[in-house]
């Protein structure tokens, strides 16, 4: 297979119509799989989410002022906590809102799909958080692993809802990791200290709730808050030993792993860790090396220096782009485009 285009999640046009012909009219040829861009309520990744806290009668909230790369002050938000004499082996969050999401952007792209204005080829892309990043994103430090066994509970219907309406075949699942792979690179913390051993366990968790004939795939993040990543990554190492232990302890098979690529990395020194990269011959490579501030030239030395190291690879941006002006998403759509001939 060529070399294709990989679209992360959010894409910040304005509605999820608008990015299934847009996305579909520029790289239909080169793509194999389109998300919903995640537009609305689900414009700032996990922060929708709130609503599954606020939702829970057994959890009580507090303000708590965080930092946020990329802004100069602090920012309130909502953190949770076990009340007091609550067993949190029965707390129900019922559905997360994801599945439902995806079912009724699917119903969407399954009539485009019908008219002729997305491709026959193409995949519905469901892309999902994992309950790690909610849990670390809303929940106080001291609970958030007693909430994870409630957390997984919810994500698996989530899973059944969506795969219960959306045929096997035309769906692929992405899962986000993010706040997993930034508290190992010594970012904020995560409820573990194995980061790799204990990430690669529940990451492999999650693709076992993918049926057979949904493609899985995995996206390595380092966050984009104010189009700057929580923490810069020194190079891909942490990135390749993250998906050689998830594709190890994976229960099915990962057809795609994505990592980031920064603007300003164009050194062998970044990319060499890609030499120890162990995939199954099946799992694709996605490096995430577009960037729209120096287009095709800057793609093309970026990919110079990742092809020293690595033979075969499909490229993206490093985060999902639906905070960006909207103006800029046909061109950027346009260097995917041009980075695949």
């Amino acid at each position: 297979m060529k070399r294709q285009a990989h679209l992360i999640g959010s894409v910040g046009l304005e509605d999820a119509e608008t990015v299934f012909t847009t996305t579909a009219e520029i790289i239909g040829d080169c793509c194999s799989r389109l998300p919903d861009g995640e537009t609305g309520q689900r414009g700032y990744w996990i922060r929708w989410q709130q609503q599954t806290f606020d939702g829970c009668d057994d959890l009580a909230v507090e303000s708590v002022n965080v930092k946020i790369p990329g802004f100069k002050d602090t920012v309130e938000r909502p953190f949770y906590k076990i009340k007091d004499g609550i067993n949190p082996l029965a707390i129900d969050l019922g559905e997360l809102g994801y599945g439902q999401e995806a079912v009724t952007s699917y119903a969407l792209f399954s009539r485009l799909q019908d008219e002729g204005k997305i491709p026959d080829h193409m995949r519905f892309q469901a892309s999902i958080a994992s309950p790690m990043a909610l849990l670390c994103g809303f929940v106080m430090a001291e609970d958030r692993l007693r909430l994870e066994p409630a957390i997984n509970a919810a994500m698996a219907r989530d899973m059944e809802t969506l795969q219960s309406q959306v045929p096997s075949e035309k769906l692929a699942v992405q899962w986000d990791i993010c706040y997993e792979i930034v508290g190992a690179d010594g970012g904020p913390p995560i409820p573990y200290d194995d980061h790799v051993a204990g990430t690669a366990t529940r990451t492999a968790d999650l693709c076992g709730l993918v049926k057979d004939g949904v493609e899985c795939g995995i996206h390595l993040c380092y966050g984009d808050p104010g189009h700057q990543h929580i923490i810069e990554p020194e190079s891909l190492a942490t990135s390749v030993a993250f998906a050689n232990a998830i594709c190890a302890a994976s229960p099915r098979q990962i057809d795609f792993i994505h990592m980031p690529v920064p603007r300003g990395r164009e050194d062998d020194e970044y990319f060499k860790p890609l030499e120890g990269l162990n995939l199954p011959a099946e799992t694709r490579l996605i490096l995430g090396l577009v960037h729209h501030t120096d287009g095709t030239d800057g793609g093309r030395r970026r990919m110079a220096t990742a092809d020293r190291h690595v033979k075969t690879y499909d490229i993206a941006t490093e985060c999902g782009f639906g905070r960006r002006d909207p103006a800029t998403i046909p061109d950027l759509l346009k260097i995917h485009r041009d980075l695949c001939v």
